[in-house]
């Protein structure tokens, strides 16, 4: 996930971190927590570059730029 998103053109310069917050071998489930550093509230910033669906569709074209 590090160089996924460090290398991300939209949220490389934001991105801080990458951690495992929990882990489940029972159901192969694994959580992350992802860190980034936001510059002070721009219109639109948190709502459209930090949006929970953003952050997840960088990860997924990283997959499928990847198959």
């Amino acid at each position: 996930l590090t160089d996924v998103y460090s290398s991300s053109p939209a949220l490389g310069r934001y991105f801080r971190s990458a951690r495992v917050a929990y882990f489940s071998n029972e159901s192969s489930t694994v959580f992350y927590q992802l860190e980034f550093s936001v510059p002070p509230s721009t219109e639109g910033f948190m709502e459209n570059t930090m949006n929970p669906d953003f952050i997840r569709n960088v990860l997924r074209q990283n997959i499928y730029d990847e198959d």
